[in-house]
């Protein structure tokens, strides 16, 4: 999705104007085509030596990004970077950039799956959860139609709002996003419920997985009751806050086992467990496994030799 939604922008806007407004070629670091996740096989015209020298870069990545950044695709991206290229990121694109150390000092976002991976392996990018950040010669985007957004606003600065519309018309796109967006839906939307309260109480949770918060404390912030937020969550979510926050934290878990190299104490700690015993307790209890074993479930082959 992350693909076609940053391609076909481009080819619209060309058949629009009627003239060749934008030109673009894929490249692979083989040069052999590249297999998606959904099974899609697309051919490339060429390796990473065949770009031109003058082109924007956009590197688009999806599951297991960090295995298929390999050294040869970090040493080219450092070397076009020192030449001044203009260099983006979609889906999980953005964590080769960050792990070629061209994303630091810079904003950027991620896929809002990658972002707490992100965050914790590269704390010295500038993370935010926009659907895409363009700042100055690093643009990044999140997948799904993120990137079409982050097209139709580099279509709008250079060829004016009105092929930007035309152009999201024909996409059947109603409703163009700007960097201003976040990527996921509002609390209440996500929970099917709105309640003021019960969104607030969700959010501090959310903002505080490595540093947790009491219920007493949370139940201060919205100016209630513990006994009252307890029936709040029962009533709405079927749960007690305690669970529902036990339940953020090992979600938030899950997602560093299987995207990050931290070490499963360092997991721990993270998400705010401070005894390694009592997180693998817990993550068994809800998941079914264990964190050692979870994490290599989604190990490659090469990392048993």
């Amino acid at each position: 999705m992350a693909f076609a939604a940053a391609v076909e922008p481009l080819r619209l806007s060309n058949r629009i104007a009627g003239k060749t407004l934008y030109s673009w070629e894929l490249v692979s670091e083989t040069g052999r085509s590249v297999t998606c996740s959904n099974g899609t096989e697309i051919a490339v015209s060429g390796g990473l030596g065949d770009v031109a020298g003058d082109a924007m870069i956009v590197v688009c990545g999806g599951v297991d990004v960090q295995r298929a950044t390999t050294p040869a695709i970090l040493s080219w991206l450092r070397k076009r970077a020192r030449y001044g290229t203009t260099l983006a990121g979609i889906c999980t694109g953005a964590w080769t950039l960050a792990k070629a150390g061209l994303l630091d000092g810079h904003r950027a976002t991620i896929h809002w799956e990658n972002h707490d991976a992100l965050i914790e392996d590269f704390p010295d990018v500038d993370l935010t959860k926009s659907i895409f950040v363009i700042h100055g010669k690093r643009l990044t985007s999140a997948g799904g139609t993120a990137p079409l957004d982050m097209m139709l606003s580099l279509i709008t600065n250079s060829e004016g709002a009105d092929l930007a519309h035309a152009v999201a018309d024909q996409m059947i796109y109603s409703s163009i996003r700007t960097n201003r967006d976040t990527q996921r839906l509002s609390i209440p939307a996500r929970i099917g419920v709105r309640h003021p309260k019960l969104a607030r109480v969700i959010e501090f949770m959310e903002t505080h997985i490595e540093d947790p918060i009491g219920p007493s404390d949370l139940a201060e912030a919205v100016d209630m009751s513990t006994r009252q937020l307890e029936r709040l969550f029962r009533r709405y979510l079927n749960r007690s806050p305690k669970r529902y926050y036990m339940e953020l934290r090992l979600e938030r878990a899950r997602n560093l086992l299987m995207q990050t190299d931290m070490s499963v104490i360092s997991v721990a700690l993270a998400t705010g467990f401070t005894s390694p015993s009592h997180f693998s307790k817990c993550y068994r209890a809800h998941y079914d496994t264990t964190p050692y074993r979870e994490r290599g479930a989604h190990a490659s082959p090469e990392d048993d030799t």
